[in-house]
């Protein structure tokens, strides 16, 4: 079999179908890169700017030379991404283009890779054909790819771990070289992302599948180059105990007050959460950063070919030691994920998807294989094929189609609403304040890299000290105390401390900028006289302009939402009553989710309740002829 697939893999035409698949894999990773999801999240940021730093001076944002993890607010972050990120930083300078290019890079790697270890498994052509599509389609992973996480790497350091162990799997007795390489694999898996740490050992422990007479000798060399890699990292814990610990802390049910039994019952309940095939095939996980809502985590042939590879396995292979450690990764892979609270969280999941793919390949071999009813597994596989193709287009549609809508999740705006703010006043240095458990500092870090900033320039306060009069302060505080506020922006504020001169011009909003649509979530039909009551209002900007949220120094020009009363007939009777400040700048197309108390007449009656938009100093948006919001309300003493 081995001469067989190693021939027609290297024909003619197994480099042209390779050359085809690299093509169509490298049409759907690196298309939409760096714009799709938009901006960069915190925990980008701090990788990329940590791979920066070390590009540039040897040393973390902290100043510590070539650390071994890098601390980053609350917790560590593993090296190998970021010394690999470094390493192109190097080259290129620091650059999102790049770093989301590496972790596309590393999605469409991982798929090559699994092709070739499915040509190593069944040789034949075809099997390596539709394993490489389903991976390439496969959401999961390519969701893990799109982001400048840890977690971009671990899919191919797996392909990598399990073609060394295909390799030595064959072998009678493990040389040299498949030691090294098992052992080499398995540290990046330990290196590379926090459930490494578990798993990997756990991958190591499986290698006990392959021990015979002949081969234990190469297990036992296996796990002694493998414990030697770990000296490192049990160095680091003991000077660093929180590095390995801290993070696990704050997201485990394992508590000291807890007994092993109730351990026990929440770790059997989350593992049957995280293997919960209805996540698999219709939600994925709800987190928006990590996956699209609504759309499942592996494709639904996936899923088939899958479970009927297990079925084959235990009929025809279960005493192989290859397909018995496939099986132990499988179900080990979902363990690290089943020790924290959250309920199928992907990320910390990739392993088992990895997994998974390669059970599919029984059951392609075998739909591929000759004998009784070959014409029937035939149409099978090619409606197999189809869907997966049909159910993957459809996925990438729906993916490119809504990751716009994630700049909030991404700080999308930061550069030009921030930053450029900031910068505009040509106040040196710029101070950064956060919030405690906030982070916001590592976005001015990074970008101020991007814009070719001396890190000087920008000086992070530590918490309670306050910057001197007169500086330029980004800060992810909800507001400031004696301070002239120059920008808002969902999460950032953009502030002078007083006294000072920087300011930002306002003016008043064109015509044709006061065109809003208000609608209500929660309108009562009737109140008690007197009563407050906070309702959700959404606001969407369908003008061409962008709505400042922050005015002059007495707010004028600054867009806010308000409401007023009306008698039943229309008579305006209180001109304000609520208001509130829109988080950010709405530009135009954007919505926003505010909640306004309101506060009713204190007789009773017939009224009607009106929200609308206000620009301070020049009018309601009513006014200049935009539609509000009017709600018929009752006043009454009843409920």
């Amino acid at each position: 079999m081995k001469e067989r697939s190693k021939g027609e893999f290297l024909s003619l035409r197994g480099l042209l179908v390779s050359a085809v698949l690299l093509a169509f894999g490298g049409a759907i990773y690196f298309v939409g890169v760096p714009r799709q999801p938009p901006g960069f999240s915190i925990d980008e940021s701090s990788i990329a700017y940590n791979a920066y730093t070390i590009a540039q001076t040897g040393r973390d944002e902290y100043g510590n030379p070539a650390p071994l993890f890098f601390p980053a607010f609350g917790e560590y972050k593993n090296p190998t991404f970021i010394y690999l990120l470094a390493a192109i930083f190097r080259v290129t300078g620091p650059s999102i283009t790049v770093a989301r290019l590496l972790s596309a890079t590393l999605g469409l790697l991982c798929s090559c890779l699994l092709g070739i270890l499915a040509w190593r498994i069944a040789g034949r052509l075809m099997v390596v054909v539709i394993v490489a599509i389903s991976s390439l389609l496969t959401p999961w992973l390519y969701e893990s790819s799109r982001l400048v996480f840890e977690v971009a790497i671990y899919p191919s350091l797996l392909g990598l771990f399990l073609l060394a162990l295909w390799r030595a799997s064959t072998r009678e007795t493990w040389k040299t070289t498949d030691i090294l390489a098992l052992a080499s694999t398995l540290a990046l898996l330990t290196y590379s992302y926090s459930i490494g740490r578990l798993l990997a050992p756990l991958l190591a422990a499986g290698l006990a599948f392959f021990i015979t007479r002949r081969r234990w000798q190469g297990v036992v060399k296996t796990w002694a180059v493998y414990a030697l890699t770990l000296i490192p990292l049990f160095v680091f814990y003991r000077r660093h105990p929180e590095a390995m610990t801290g993070r696990f802390s704050l997201l485990t049910y394992i508590t000291p007050q807890s007994s092993f039994a109730d351990n026990a019952r929440e770790f059997i309940w989350h593992y049957i959460a995280n293997i919960n095939p209805w996540r698999w095939l219709v939600t994925g996980e709800s987190n928006v950063r990590d996956h699209v809502s609504g759309t499942g985590a592996l494709l639904a042939t996936t899923v088939l070919l899958g479970l009927g590879g297990l079925v084959l396995l235990w009929r025809h292979h279960r005493r192989d030691a290859w397909w018995q450690f496939i099986l132990y990764g499988l179900v080990v892979s979902v363990v690290p994920a089943s020790l924290t609270r959250n309920e199928f969280p992907q990320l910390r999941l990739i392993a088992f998807s990895v997994f998974f793919l390669v059970l599919t390949v029984p059951a392609i071999s075998w739909l591929l294989s000759e004998g009784p009813k070959r014409r029937v597994k035939r149409v099978i596989l090619a409606a197999a094929v189809l869907l997966i193709m049909v159910q993957g287009a459809h996925f990438q549609w729906l993916y490119h189609k809504t990751s716009p809508d994630l700049w909030y999740v991404f700080d999308a705006r930061f550069s030009r609403k921030v930053l450029a703010v900031a910068l505009a006043t040509d106040s040196k240095p710029i101070y950064l304040v956060d919030e405690p458990g906030k982070a916001g500092y590592i976005q001015a870090l990074w970008y101020g890299a991007l814009h070719g900033l001396d890190p000087a320039q920008m000086v992070r306060l530590p918490a309670g000290e306050s910057a001197p009069p007169g500086a330029v302060v980004i800060s992810t505080e909800e507001d400031c105390d004696n301070c002239r506020l120059l920008a808002r922006s969902l999460n950032y504020i953009v502030y002078a401390v007083s006294p000072g001169d920087p300011h930002v011009a306002v003016a008043e909003l064109p015509v044709n900028a006061f065109r809003a649509v208000v609608t209500a979530e929660n309108a009562p039909l009737a109140l008690k006289p007197g009563a407050k009551t906070a309702l959700s209002i959404i606001v969407k900007n369908v003008s061409d302009t962008t709505w400042p949220a922050v005015g002059e120094s007495d707010g004028s020009y600054s867009v806010t939402l308000r409401n007023r009363w009306l008698s039943a007939d229309g008579v305006l009777l209180n001109n304000q009553d609520g208001e509130i400040r829109f988080p950010y700048d709405l530009e135009p197309g954007d919505t926003a989710g505010l909640s306004l108390e309101i506060t009713a007449p204190k007789t009773p009656g017939d009224y009607v309740l009106e929200i609308d938009v206000v620009q301070k100093r020049v009018g309601w948006f009513s006014d200049k002829g935009s539609p509000p919001l009017r709600l018929r309300l009752k006043v009454t003493q009843s409920t």
